[in-house]
């Protein structure tokens, strides 16, 4: 929702500026190159520092996709940064993406011999206890009285 409201700043304020240099000052060349650059500086602040913060802090809208070959497994946020865990069965590879403000610095650690989808073996019983066999005959609650 935060997201939709930053963007209808921007357009408003585009609008202002159209409505004001253009139709009061019948300066429409200039008041599209304000216009622009309106959206312009919008788009950038956006882009490269509140689409994550909107994200993280105040429930704002972000899209990634699953590469291709890949199964999702986690993520998890270091200080406004998302870090996603994948994993790529061909390779055998556990894959950590980072995805920063604007992509501009992007980790990524990858974890060979990595197999988090590989079925865990059964927990063997504990010896002397069975699935609904009693070891002691003393301790049964429906017994004589």
């Amino acid at each position: 929702m935060i997201t939709y409201f930053y963007w209808a700043i921007f357009f408003a304020m585009a609008g202002l500026v159209l409505y004001g240099i253009g139709g009061r000052l019948d300066r429409w060349r200039l008041a599209f190159g304000v216009a622009v650059v309106v959206m312009l500086f919008g788009w950038a602040a956006y882009f490269f520092y509140f689409q994550q913060v909107f994200v993280k802090r105040w429930g704002g809208v972000m899209a990634i996709t699953v590469p291709a070959g890949q199964m999702h497994i986690a993520t998890t946020w270091k200080d406004d940064n998302l870090w996603i865990e994948n994993f790529d069965p061909a390779t055998n590879r556990c894959i950590f993406s980072e995805y920063s403000k604007g992509n501009l610095l992007q980790g990524r650690v990858t974890i060979k011999n990595c197999n988090p989808l590989m079925p865990q073996a059964a927990a063997p019983l504990l010896s002397g206890r069975s699935s609904g066999a009693r070891s002691d005959p003393s301790s049964d609650q429906a017994g004589n009285r």
